[in-house]
């Protein structure tokens, strides 16, 4: 390679037929499996592992969310002139419930054999779990992590129904689209949060403002105009300071989130960087190669098993390791072990299955497109 041809594809952001032809977003499963171990960590790492703080990772899931499901909605309707619920929620439904019913039904036998099934307050929460009304259970259970699938369930419900709807408009629709994007974080953000910010609605609304952020962050790129604004951040000389500055960002969230006001305050700052860094994995570079490392990707790829298997893996790992780095590498691995084994015998069939049954529904065309959503 020349000279020449190394300092242009260091130097030369992505144009936007050059993104609108991506039909993968490799790097984005690398960033699930960083999401997912923090996550882990911040659980199960005690003291010494506190300033990763882990808990806000999972606001980088919400914002992946919103952009991968907006994204491939937009292109959808470019390509088949509509975007088909039916088909988007055949697709989500054996995406998520099968592992979270089988997680959920492995939860609750070993409480059972236990005999905590009452104490652990899993038999008061199982009503709001089987109809994912996770986010409204608001005690410890052995199945708690799982309150960022009642925010994504109802996210998947909704947001879908709503792109479809303004497809409806003869003119304007992008314009449309984006406002009620920018409307529903303003309202959160100078509304919910500072009026009642201890309100159970208002601190539910902030997860949505995340995975609004996604949306909008979709929109945005989908669009000639909006992808200009963003266009520079994709060169590989801006990703990568990105992507280190968001590392510094990272460690540095416990002062940043005090200065700001707490945690609530701090959710949308949190996002808005973390959408700042998805745009700076999209174009190949140092940032994407790491990402789509073996490793991550072998772990991103089973990411959504992992977190829900967490619990169940630290009651392992809790027989033998004490809080700490110890005890946190550990129920990575063995959450991971349990992950490998979901993937393989019931994620991936699933997820095989619901596209199989998604391509059957009338006026559906095959899809160019795919993601590691």
């Amino acid at each position: 390679m020349s000279l020449t041809a190394v300092h242009r594809s260091w130097w030369t952001p992505l144009s936007h037929r050059e993104y609108l032809a991506t039909h993968r977003f490799p790097a984005l499963t690398g960033l699930r499996a960083l999401a997912a171990v923090a996550v882990v960590f911040f659980h199960y790492g005690g003291p010494a592992l506190e300033p990763l703080q882990g808990w806000i990772a999972v606001q980088l899931f919400f914002v992946l969310s919103g952009f991968l499901i907006t994204t491939l909605s937009l292109r959808e309707e470019e390509r088949d002139g509509r975007i088909s619920l039916r088909a988007f929620w055949v697709r989500r439904v054996f995406r998520i419930m099968p592992v979270y019913f089988t997680v959920l039904a492995l939860t609750a036998v070993s409480v059972l054999i236990g005999g905590t099934y009452q104490s652990s307050r899993l038999d008061d929460a199982m009503p709001l779990y089987l109809i994912f009304g996770n986010e409204l259970v608001d005690y410890n259970t052995p199945y708690g992590m799982s309150w960022t699938l009642g925010v994504e369930e109802k996210f998947y419900l909704l947001w879908p129904a709503l792109l479809a709807l303004t497809a409806l408009a003869k003119f304007g629709k992008n314009l449309l689209r984006t406002g009620i994007c920018a409307g529903v974080i303003l309202a959160i953000v100078f509304v919910a949060l500072p009026l009642t910010p201890d309100a159970v609605w208002a601190t539910l609304s902030v997860h949505y403002g995340s995975l609004t952020i996604g949306c909008l962050l979709a929109l945005l790129l989908h669009h000639p105009r909006g992808f200009a604004l963003l266009r520079p951040l994709t060169s590989a000389a801006v990703a990568v300071p990105i992507a280190l500055g968001f590392v510094v960002f990272q460690l540095s969230v416990g002062p940043l989130r005090d200065l700001v006001g707490g945690n609530w305050h701090f959710i949308p700052i949190y996002a808005t960087a973390s959408a700042i860094l998805l745009v700076a994995t999209l174009a190949p570079g140092p940032v994407q190669r790491v990402l789509t490392s073996r490793p991550l990707t072998f772990i991103g790829d089973r990411s959504y098993a992992l977190y829900l298997c967490q619990i169940m893996a630290a009651a392992v790992t809790g027989l033998v390791a004490p809080s700490g780095f110890f005890k946190a590498t550990a129920t990575a691995a063995v959450a991971l072990g349990f992950a490998c084994v979901l993937y393989r015998w019931v994620e991936t069939p699933a997820i095989a299955f619901g596209r199989r049954l998604a391509a059957r529904i009338p006026g559906r065309l095959s899809s160019g497109t795919s993601s590691s959503s």
